[in-house]
């Protein structure tokens, strides 16, 4: 008969750990010396122990599946085709294409993909109730593995201004529903959720908009008319915090669902922050991103997409693509991360920190309906207040060196040059125009020593 190692040791309880790290503290007060609290208000504590999760439903998420995608902007549809299938043939699983206009070849952008085998996520810049339909009639059979990413409060929110009006742009996406439902389209709607990370909102926030975000198209539609939810989140740099932001955002989209009987499988599709991204000393952004897609995986994520080091600066480019794509195959097949069961399931400390980011989110996530909802709240501007108070909160905190950017606010390399480097301006653009609400503004921490910086080597905005 086998023997169990651990039924040597006699089980330590909670109470006796903290009673022996208050004894090596030495008179030092244990909350002051041990506890950290996050940007969240969430306590973290020096260690975990199975009596935290008494009051948790632990649900194995199992092995690990999730797909590597590849992001094309399509400004010609013929070279857009040829990248794709370029990018399937070095490994890319899936494939995301932000299409500007109707001015893009469908037919000549999908051809020669095979769409039963390669899921396709189309990020239209424009609503358009026929082109969006052609795209279904386009997909056929393989209607399964075609994510629309329709999503017109996005639009409101990261602009200011819907696509035509409210109505005009809840009625077509009507239509859409319909014709998805008809053509057995599963994936329509989109709540990209990346825009509230990327300009400063906390991962309670994040949670409670992207959960209000989509409840506003939940209260509009027929149930029987919405199949799964795609959430585009970004995933930033507090890798443990990230995985449990992930499993959190599942647990509240279920519970939801649940209420409206709708499918209450989502999908998520997950990216790198830009918020912690660095002009100087780029290279670490490679580190960033692979930490980063990790806690995507871990999460649950069902496809990551990775961003390239240099894509603040420059142009698309090859070897930056190659790079971001190999950074993910070597996560799946080096790393194993498809090949076993997820390693963060019964983790005393991420089930804690899902549970207080899903309950903390809630509570929100319920003032925010108390108040009139989300679309309501954004007229008003009070999402916009509170994630400008929490950006600046976190800006505060790299400004006096509490929060480190490695090659940016520390360990800096002052012989670091990148005037001449830039193919893209890498700052924040505020484009002077009439709209309807403030814009939900992206912007990344290091700007303003960025700045700094190349006006010392001479720059001119």
């Amino acid at each position: 008969m086998e023997k169990n190692l651990f039924d040597e040791f006699d089980p330590v309880s909670a109470k006796a750990w903290k009673q022996q790290i208050q004894y090596e503290l030495k008179g030092k007060d244990y909350n002051e010396s041990l506890v950290w609290e996050s940007p969240e208000g969430i306590k973290t504590k020096p260690f975990y122990h199975a009596d935290d999760l008494e009051n948790i439903n632990l649900r194995p998420s199992g092995k690990l599946s999730w797909r590597i995608a590849q992001d094309i902007f399509v400004a010609d549809s013929a070279k857009a085709n040829e990248k794709a299938r370029d990018a399937l043939q070095r490994g890319a699983e899936s494939l995301i294409f932000t299409v500007p206009s109707e001015s893009v070849d469908l037919e000549t952008l999908l051809r020669g993909i095979d769409l039963d085998a390669v899921p396709i996520h189309f990020s239209f810049q424009f609503l358009s109730t026929d082109y969006v339909k052609k795209a279904i009639t386009l997909a056929g059979k393989a209607t399964g593995n075609i994510h629309l990413h329709i999503d017109c409060i996005g639009k409101l929110a990261r602009t200011g201004n819907w696509f035509l009006d409210r109505e005009h742009d809840f009625d077509m996406i009507e239509d859409i529903l319909a014709a998805s439902k008809q053509n057995g389209t599963t994936d329509t709607l989109a709540i990209d959720a990346s825009l509230y990370q990327n300009s400063g909102a906390n991962s309670v926030q994040q949670l409670a908009y992207a959960l209000a975000h989509a409840n506003e198209y939940l209260n509009r539609y027929d149930p029987k008319s919405i199949g799964e939810i795609t959430f585009k989140i970004a995933i930033g740099g507090t890798y443990f915090f990230e995985i449990a932001k992930i499993r959190a955002l599942r647990k509240l989209w279920e519970a939801l669902a649940a209420e409206y009987q709708v499918p209450t499988k989502c999908h998520i599709l997950a990216i790198p922050s830009k918020r912690n991204k660095t002009l100087y000393a780029y290279n670490v952004n490679l580190l960033r991103s692979s930490t980063e897609c990790m806690s995507a995986i871990l999460g649950g994520a069902d496809t990551v997409c990775n961003l390239p080091y240099d894509s603040m600066y420059h142009k698309d480019n090859e070897f930056a693509e190659r790079i971001a794509r190999n950074q993910l195959l070597i996560l799946k097949e080096e790393s194993f991360f498809d090949a076993i069961d997820n390693p963060a399931d019964g983790s005393y400390y991420i089930e804690s920190l899902t549970q207080q980011l899903a309950d903390n989110a809630l509570l929100l996530f319920k003032d925010i309906e108390a108040n009139g909802g989300f679309l309501k709240q954004l007229k008003d501007h009070t999402i916009q207040r509170k994630i400008k108070e929490s950006a600046a909160k976190e800006q505060h905190l790299f400004d006096t060196g509490k929060e480190i950017l490695v090659g940016t606010n520390a360990y800096l390399n002052v012989a670091d040059k990148m005037k001449d480097t830039m193919e893209l301006y890498p700052f924040v653009k505020i484009k002077h125009c009439k709209t309807l609400i403030e814009p939900i503004i992206e912007r990344r921490l290091a700007e303003n020593v960025e700045k700094e910086r190349l006006t010392g080597e001479g720059w001119k905005q």
